[in-house]
């Protein structure tokens, strides 16, 4: 998950610690109750907490904090602490549980020394719960990207990583108990050690994981490709797909009931030639080679890797990301999400997910729709996964996605 380019001002809050608030008083979400979750991104200036529709919501993460170098927990933004303070009322007026998420992308450069030694552990822990009491949260939902790899160009990274945040979990966990929810945005792929051995344990210290099975293919790729393929067991490039995501986490002792699948509301684009596209006329091609990256939607019109302490170390370029929103704005589909007249595209039944071509732009995008998410709403349902959770809520167009899986889980 990206968190935005260019917010070099971090506003530190205070953190003395709160008295418990009463609100704060279950963990139903960590009962086993399923889990209709979304992520809101804080830098919209166009989409803010009075535009979120919270119907098919029981949850809902602020997206997001981040450590500090003084193991604090910061937010982004002027006005981001009293979005925080009104995105928590809102969501309890609408009988939806408010989660603060910390990390992301541009978030994680300060995750590894968090965790690195005993007193950074133990120091962060309670500066997390501190936060969370005096913001009235109901959970917390940890998003590093990633444990002993790089993420972000210029963020601190150990081999020693994943076993640290193991350890920070599970003294984290201890300090939640029994007021607040505790999750954890996780790769499509499982957490190693130094030894490059898979690490377990995860799933005694977590409520639940939410898989961002999505960012399979992008401009880092060789070829297009699906963003979020449900699955990849009959593709040629075999880059990882929700399947084999739940597979890998469930290999490492996390039970179906724990797993939530991450699905996103945007799609990623490619300037690619009709005759690369579509060779043989009308059929398009799935996997392809590309020339460049489009410049993306107004949300997305630059690379999400310029950002934060990596701003200079990285020239511009487009990130061919389009929300969902931007595909019918953009006259790509219509309004109901259907594919909009002089469109090429196709329904990739592997991977379940759709993909349109615009032979005027030569622009081709891999997406998701109601079908897509339909898809996926069954297979969690079929799965006996937990739920979804979108990234991100302000991507939907008039609730389409989260209606398509909703119905199809139930």
């Amino acid at each position: 998950m990206k968190l935005p380019r260019g917010l070099s001002l971090l506003t530190i809050l205070p953190l003395a610690l709160a008295s418990p608030p009463s609100s704060i008083t279950s963990r139903s979400l960590a009962s086993g109750s399923p889990i209709s979750m979304g992520w809101f991104a804080d830098w919209r200036v166009n989409f803010t907490v009075s535009d979120i529709n919270w119907t098919g919501y029981s949850a809902m993460a602020f997206f997001a904090a981040q450590p500090d170098d003084n193991l604090n927990v910061i937010l982004t933004g002027n006005n981001a602490e009293s979005m925080l303070v009104q995105f928590v009322s809102t969501a309890h007026a609408h009988n939806v549980k408010a989660l603060l998420t910390i990390g992301g992308w541009d978030g994680s450069t300060y995750w590894s020394s968090s965790v690195a030694t005993t007193q950074n552990r133990s120091t962060f822990a309670n500066n997390i719960v501190q936060f969370a009491h005096r913001y009235n949260l109901d959970g917390i939902d940890l998003d590093w990207e990633y444990p002993g790899k790089p993420g972000m160009d210029c963020n601190i990274f150990s081999p020693n990583d994943a076993a640290n945040y193991l350890e920070f979990i599970t003294e984290l966990y201890q300090l939640v108990v029994p007021n607040l929810s505790l999750s954890a945005a996780v790769p499509p792929y499982t957490y190693t050690d130094a030894t490059n051995t898979p690490i377990s344990g995860f799933a005694e210290q977590l409520d639940w994981i939410e898989i961002m099975a999505y960012d399979i293919f992008g401009s880092w790729s060789k070829v297009t490709g699906p963003n979020a393929p449900l699955n990849d067991a009959c593709s040629p490039y075999r880059n990882g797909s929700a399947v084999s995501a739940v597979a890998a986490w469930t290999n490492v002792g996390f039970s179906a009931d724990q797993i939530v699948l991450g699905v996103p509301s945007y799609g990623r684009g490619y300037f690619v030639p009709p005759s690369t596209a579509a060779p043989n006329g009308n059929q398009l091609e799935i996997y392809t080679p590309f020339n460049a990256i489009p410049q993306g939607d107004p949300w997305n019109n630059a690379s999400p890797d310029i950002a934060g302490a990596c701003a200079q170390s990285e020239a511009p370029t487009g990130s061919g990301v389009f929300e969902f929103w931007a595909l019918i704005g953009y006259g790509y589909l219509n309004s109901n999400g259907s594919v909009a007249p002089g469109m090429l595209s196709t329904f990739d039944q592997c991977s379940q997910t759709p993909f349109v071509y615009n032979s005027s732009t030569e622009i081709l995008i891999s997406y998701d729709d109601p079908q897509s998410f339909t898809a996926k709403g069954q297979y969690i349902a079929q799965a006996g996964l937990r739920g979804f959770s979108l990234y991100e809520v302000g991507g939907d167009h008039n609730g389409l996605l989260v209606n398509a899986i909703s119905k199809a889980m139930s």
